[in-house]
């Protein structure tokens, strides 16, 4: 403990009064003011001390407060830290889930025109092979009928011509329908590449 001189216990009243500034902290306990006979200076020091334990209660009441807002404020961070997570997660599942779909949507479609291409093709068998058909059925009847006539020695002549004309028509439209589904194939294969371009 110390005791001040009449002059630094004036000059610290001086200060309380003109600029409300006053000792605090632990400077307080060291100041001898037992059987201290100046009332006014005894009057500064329980000022003083009062003075200090408020502003202390008062730190103390904003330190606890801004320790309740930073745990607060950890643990939304770490909520926003576990939504942001998630919220990645859910956007590689999206992500992911749409390219699977890409993936089945263009399987499908290779599918599709791999079932068109089959059907066209078998279309066009069936076609070809039902021409065909009629053209060697035509050709053998009217070949048949010929030879009928030349064997029973009928008159040939009217005969010879239609022969002739007949083949020459059957063999013109085989070459017609088969020119006519190779050209609907070569347009439908080139329409194809066109779209995938």
């Amino acid at each position: 403990m110390f005791k001040l001189t009449k002059e630094t216990k004036k000059c610290l009243i001086e200060i309380y009064k003109n600029k409300n500034i006053s000792l605090e902290g632990n400077i307080l306990k060291l100041i001898d003011v037992d059987g201290e006979e100046d009332a006014e200076f005894n009057e500064y020091i329980k000022n003083a001390i009062t003075l200090d334990k408020d502003v202390r209660r008062k730190r103390l009441d904003i330190t606890k407060q801004i320790q309740s807002q930073n745990k607060q404020l950890l643990a939304a961070q770490k909520e926003n830290e576990k939504l942001m997570t998630e919220l990645k997660s859910a956007l590689d599942e999206a992500k992911d889930a749409k390219l699977e779909a890409e993936k089945l949507r263009d399987a499908a479609v290779e599918d599709l025109d791999t079932l068109q291409k089959r059907t066209q093709f078998e279309l066009i068998g069936l076609i070809v092979k039902s021409a065909l058909y009629v053209i060697i059925g035509v050709g053998l009847i009217t070949t048949g009928l010929y030879i009928f006539a030349m064997t029973n020695h009928y008159d040939t002549k009217i005969l010879e011509s239609s022969w002739s004309n007949m083949f020459g028509i059957l063999l013109t439209n085989s070459f017609s329908i088969i020119g006519t589904i190779m050209g609907v194939k070569y347009a439908t294969d080139n329409s194809k590449k066109t779209e995938n371009k």
